[in-house]
Order: C-alpha cells, then structure tokens, then sequence
C-alpha cells in the first residue's frame, strides 16, 4: 500500500486529504471529537511539510443536499483548535467557496470543506456520477491522501475514484489502523480474547465466522446474547430476538466446542419493566430471564453483575482482546454496567487491548474512560469489523 513516505516533495503543494469528521453533533456543539483528534497527526505532518492542506469529510446523512445541520463547520472550529493555528471553512464543496479557499491558501495553510454528502454523486450507485464528482474535486489538488479509515470499506467518490484521479497514499491514521488490526489476526499475543456485544448477532457473523478459529475465547453480551440463548433452548421473554439466526448460533455454539474455543455467555441478565430509565429491573438467571418479576413481558437490557465480573476477569487475564458492541443499553446508567466493566478490564489488559469503533468508542467516552487507556480505539466500527471478516476493502485496495 503506498505510504505518505512514498511521495514526492509536498512543498506548496494542494493536498487533498479525506479525513472522517463524522463527528456527534448536539446542535452545533460536537459531543465527541475523537475522530478529529484521530486526523491531526497526518494533516499536521502535512502542514509542517508546507503543503497545501484540503480537508474533506462527511457528516451524517444528508441525503445528497445541503442541510446546516449537518455542516462541517463545528469540525472546522475544533480542529483549528486542534491543531494551534487558522483552519479556513468554505461553505461548499466543489463550488466557487471552494475554489476561491484553496486559491487562497498559503504553504501550511488549512481549509475544511463542506460536507461531501451535500452532494448526491458522492455516494452514487452509478461509478460514472462517481467519477465525474471525483474529477472536480481532482481539480482541487495535487495529491490525494486517504485518511478516513472509517469510510474506506464504501465505494464512494472521495475514497474511491478520487484516489485514482491524483496520485494517492494512505495517511499516518490510517496506516496505524492496519498495523494494530493486523496483529488481530496475524499471531496474536495469547490468551486472545474477542468481546462482541450490540444489538444484533446478524451484524457479527463475518466477524464471528472469520475469527473462531483464532481466538482463545469468546464473550457474548449485549442484545445478540439472547439469540444465543435462544439458541441452547431459554426463553428469553420480550428480549431482542433473531429468530432466523437461532440455527445460526447453534452451529457456531457447536464449531467452537469443536475448535477448543470457549464461548463465554452471560450466566444473569439485567431484566427490566419496560424500555426506558424509569423501568423496574430485576436480576435474573440468564436460563430463567421469564422467571422475572415481569414474566414473558420482560427484557433483557444489561448482562448482569456477576456476568460483569467474570467478562472483566477473563479480559484482563488475556493477552490481545479485542472488543466491538456494547453490554447493554449504557446510555441509561442502570444498563450500564456490563459496558463499564467491560471496559475497565480493557484498561488493564497487559498486551493489546483494541476497542473496535461505532458504539463502543462511543461508550468508553460517555462512561468517562480516557482514549489514552486502550491501546488503540479504532475510528471506524463497520470498516475494523469488515477487515477483520477478511474482505477486500474498496478504499484500501485502490491504494496498493
């Protein structure tokens, strides 16, 4: 894969860079930057090689037309902060805002553009509207550097076809993305744990299918644990339910005894009322959840304590553990427990411990853990998730 070392010279160059500033956004107030501090390494390397930085990202869905609520500017503003110095905004993104920004820009100048997504070519079915979108934000620049790990599994016009348009690299987030999610599936140090949690086992079945006969151990929470339990014959009362993967699980229940893999599931469940922070709860046996105070009605929102405590003694005691999906609905605090020890295992793992984006970044931050206590959050939840299923990813492949 080309490398930013692999090009020439940037001195007053124009570099385009797509970056991932899809950041949380109350109103104009951004609720998470992590993935913005994640992009200031390779902009910074770039400002202080005198190029002419150009920043692209999405945010949001807009739905190919402009919508303030999804600008970039609040991104803008932050990673000016960021980086210490003036970080220009234009408020469009192939238009004459745009033109006019980077016409203007200084050797170490920096400019955000708009949100790509204002535009619908950007994600476009059709590769010819791709590339006719990619041409005129070619025309911005001299070089392309691909730096938005959490968009290159897309075959989008500014991961795709840009990066055939200019000479193109990946950048430093990038770049340590790959090394660290390599060392999952290349000789991991052992014992080698995988945490899967989230609302459904249907989003984890590449993952689940690529990786059993790597790991060590696998621990099951969140909303897909019921499925699973389904699957070894419990009722699990009005708890999220796929019933056309049930045999699905089975199998995989079934190959990991084969394999020598322990699949480690939750032994009691948070059992709740109703969904909501006002709700009853009750602690039940994972194989008695209908057993509850609230019968067939009840759902299943957090792994229980003592589940909690056991997920967090086998991370911590493992040597690589990588982790994607939430334990429970830790947005409401009594369901967030198993997420919070999950978590705090992680930090204490004597090896590498790898949060893998989406909603378990998300969490590690709301339940006020710090980026630097993990050895490595990953920016982008589906793409870590795909790579580690083993696919070819669109906007890695065109790079090599």
């Amino acid at each position: 894969m080309r490398k930013l070392s692999d090009l020439p010279n940037l001195n007053g160059k124009r570099v385009i860079i797509r970056c991932d500033l899809n950041v949380p956004l109350d109103g104009s107030r951004i609720t998470d930057d992590g993935r913005i501090v994640a992009s200031v390494p390779t902009i910074k390397y770039l400002v202080e090689q005198g190029a002419k930085v150009v920043v692209i990202s999405h945010l949001g869905r807009p739905e190919g037309e402009p919508n303030a609520k999804y600008s970039l500017e609040p991104a803008a503003a932050r990673l000016s902060e960021l980086l210490g110095q003036p970080v220009f905004f234009a408020s469009d993104t192939i238009g004459s805002e745009a033109i006019g920004a980077v016409k203007a820009l200084a050797p170490g100048g920096v400019v955000v553009l708009e949100n790509l997504r204002f535009n619908a070519a950007e994600t476009s079915k059709d590769a010819a509207e791709r590339e006719a979108f990619a041409a005129k934000l070619a025309d911005l620049g001299d070089f392309f550097i691909s730096d938005g790990f959490g968009v290159v599994h897309r075959k989008q016009a500014s991961v795709y076809e840009l990066a055939k348009a200019l000479p193109s690299a990946a950048g430093l987030l990038i770049e340590n993305e790959l090394d660290v999610l390599t060392r999952l599936t290349s000789n991991p140090d052992r014992p080698y744990t995988v945490v899967l949690g989230g609302s459904k086992v249907s989003d984890k079945l590449g993952v689940i299918d690529h990786l059993l006969p790597t790991v060590n151990k696998l621990l099951v929470g969140g909303g897909m644990v019921f499925t699973f339990l389904a699957a070894q014959g419990h009722k699990v009362g009005a708890s999220l339910l796929e019933v056309d993967q049930i045999d699905v699980c089975k199998e995989y229940l079934a190959r990991a005894e084969a394999l020598g893999v322990e699949v480690i599931l939750p032994t009691d469940i948070i059992v709740a009322s109703k969904f909501g922070a006002d709700a009853e709860v009750a602690i039940t046996a994972a194989d008695a959840i209908e057993s509850s105070p609230f019968g067939a009605t009840g759902l299943g929102l957090d792994i229980g304590p003592v589940s909690a405590a056991r997920f967090a003694a086998e991370i911590a005691s493992s040597k690589t553990v990588f982790w994607n999906g939430p334990m429970g609905v830790f947005e409401i605090d009594k369901f967030a427990g198993g997420t919070r020890a999950v978590a705090k295992a992680l930090t204490e793992v004597q090896g590498l411990s790898v949060v893998g984006g989406g909603d378990s970044a998300a969490a590690v931050r709301i339940l006020g853990f710090e980026d630097n206590q993990f050895g490595h959050i990953s920016t982008g939840g589906g793409a870590s998730l795909e790579f580690l299923e083993g696919k070819t990813l669109p906007g890695l492949e065109i790079l090599n």
